[in-house]
């Protein structure tokens, strides 16, 4: 039987939120694309500090 165990939840969590945080980043709309541009290149080159970044401070920066 296939368990998952702490760090297996952990990381699947982390993925689904990653995959969130890009489709939200792509669906949303700034006051400048540039800003929607930093905002992917963050989540992508920095995943884990990217995308708990995008949902603490980035959501408040949409129209």
């Amino acid at each position: 039987m296939f368990t998952l165990g702490f760090f297996g939840l952990f990381g699947l969590l982390c993925l689904v939120l990653w995959i969130w945080a890009i489709v939200d980043i792509i669906n949303s709309r700034f006051r400048e694309d540039s800003t929607k541009i930093i905002w992917i290149l963050l989540v992508i080159f920095l995943p884990f500090l990217g995308t708990l970044l995008h949902f603490v401070v980035g959501r408040e920066q949409r129209l």
